[in-house]
């Protein structure tokens, strides 16, 4: 039971997924101070407060309801996104079709030399073998009108 733990944790997929934590928690802080630096400001100056959290807040019993927290979590998440898609996936998408296209150009080349190599004059060895074979045409004729 053990060894199938030691491979589960040995595969590269946990090791991408680990990569995948550390990279969401480095943009998640980033996002946030971004929104604590500059949409939390600007949420101050159009409504008078310094975040969402007390936006469309309700209180009744002593419970509150705050419709603004959710909004910010929505607009953190929604940023996140968008610095996920353009610094991650845009440029790895970009690099794998740019990996492919340099793949099928090479295969391409490959293909044509080995046409070219088709074309061309056989070499010394190949022009042996088809003199040997068209004097053995040759003696096979000759033998055949003599019998």
């Amino acid at each position: 039971m053990l060894e199938g733990f030691k491979k589960f944790i040995a595969r590269g997929n946990m090791i991408d997924m680990a990569v995948g934590v550390v990279m969401g928690g480095a943009v998640t802080t980033v996002v946030n101070a971004i929104v604590n630096s500059v949409i939390n400001p600007f949420i101050a100056m159009i409504f008078g407060k310094p975040n969402m959290d007390g936006l469309l807040a309700i209180t009744f019993n002593g419970a509150t309801v705050s419709f603004g927290a959710v909004l910010g979590a929505i607009l953190n998440f929604l940023i996140i996104a968008v610095a996920v898609y353009f610094c991650i996936l845009v440029p790895i998408n970009k690099f794998r079709d740019m990996t492919e296209a340099l793949l099928a150009k090479t295969k391409l080349a490959e293909q044509k030399e080995a046409e070219e190599k088709a074309t061309e004059e056989p070499s010394a060895e190949e022009q042996t073998v088809q003199l040997l074979q068209q004097i053995r045409d040759e003696l096979a004729k000759q033998n055949a009108a003599r019998n």
